[in-house]
């Protein structure tokens, strides 16, 4: 293990992942904010930075889950800071040819830009993936942008995610 190493699992085993509360709304927009801002640098024709106050107030007022699904944000946090958050919900298939299988949809997961590689993200994934278990789910899913390669390595190399599907846009 290298110092880097040792560096990155000490910062990421002293901190704690818990459910987040309607007061942590704040921290949690400003990490979106954050991760909003790199995804519409990436792909500027469909992303966009949403208003800080918009997002804090769907945080606060838990607004983040649509629908009756169950769901769960939990956040990553050291030292009364908020280093990172996911969100997660319960969900199948309406298509009639997929078995009938309960996945656990991570729906957002963002890191603060100071806290990246330090192991938080993979902390925040599988909390929300034993999340998943605890509720039953018998697959955890999540989609992310081509063109985000740095977030493809963590899933697929790190997390052992998988392709399953193939979503294709065509401009209109």
């Amino acid at each position: 293990m290298n110092s880097q190493e040792s560096s990155t699992d000490a910062q990421s085993s002293n901190a704690i992942v818990r459910p987040a509360r309607p007061d942590d709304a704040d921290e949690i927009a400003r990490i979106y904010i954050e991760s909003a801002e790199h995804h519409a640098n990436l792909d500027p024709a469909r992303y966009a930075v949403p208003s800080m106050v918009e997002i804090a107030a769907r945080y606060r007022d838990g607004r983040q889950r649509h629908g009756d699904a169950a769901g769960i944000t939990l956040i990553a946090e050291r030292d009364g800071e908020i280093l990172g958050f996911v969100d997660a919900r319960l969900d199948r298939s309406p298509d009639p040819m997929h078995r009938n299988l309960l996945y656990c949809v991570i729906v957002e997961i963002a890191v603060s830009r100071r806290h990246q590689s330090r192991g938080i993200g993979e902390r925040l994934l599988h909390a929300a993936e034993a999340w998943g278990r605890e509720h039953g789910a018998d697959f955890a899913s999540l989609e992310y942008l081509v063109g985000n390669t740095r977030a493809g390595d963590f899933y697929q190399h790190r997390m052992d995610y998988r392709p399953a599907h193939i979503t294709a846009i065509k401009r209109l």
